[in-house]
């Protein structure tokens, strides 16, 4: 596709991100939570990074089951500071078990859904950039969201994180005005 978003370059694997998935409206909670977690890893690294090892950290994640990993304690921590398929960061490994406890202190999956999704009335924020130098890295609505997650127990959530989760998950849409893969959807 000529004219997609510049970030993705060339490698196969992130084009195919960018054209199926990113941007997409994502409405499943417990596919939002996981891509927040993901996002979290991703902080410091590239994305193209953390994608490369999506499979790797489904496996090692339990499927991204919140009721599973937030009964997880040192052993498990353990098991995947040691795993080297998946990004082995004590901080974010933690954070990943404090963030399944949280989601289900809120409620779950449609009640994550539900509270991720008020911030944008319900469907997604279309913005109009031509250039990849007019998308910001942070918004004051991320900033918000980001500190109502904190809130709540979230960890490695700050308002870079959310609003690339927010891009990536649909929230927003920031796919440039002449890229083939921009929806305009809800």
């Amino acid at each position: 596709m000529d004219g997609r978003c510049g970030w993705c370059g060339t490698d196969p694997l992130y084009v195919a991100y960018h054209d199926e998935e990113w941007g997409v409206p994502e409405r499943d909670g417990r596919a939002l939570w996981e891509k927040l977690v993901l996002d979290g890893f991703q902080a410091g690294l590239s994305w193209i990074t953390v994608l490369r090892k999506r499979d790797a950290f489904r496996e090692a994640f339990a499927g991204f089951d919140p009721a599973v990993i937030a009964t997880w304690g040192e052993p498990e921590v353990a098991r995947l500071l040691a795993n080297p398929g998946i990004i082995r960061h004590r901080g974010k490994i933690e954070a990943t078990i404090g963030n399944a406890r949280a989601f289900l202190a809120l409620g779950g999956a449609e009640a994550f859904s539900d509270m991720v999704w008020s911030y944008v009335g319900g469907a997604p924020l279309v913005n109009t950039f031509t250039r990849l130098d007019e998308v910001p890295a942070a918004t004051p609505l991320s900033q918000q969201l980001s500190r109502d997650l904190r809130r709540a127990g979230f960890r490695f959530v700050g308002p870079t994180i959310v609003y690339a989760w927010m891009q990536a998950c649909g929230l927003v849409n920031d796919h440039l005005v002449g890229c083939p893969a921009r929806r305009v959807t809800s």
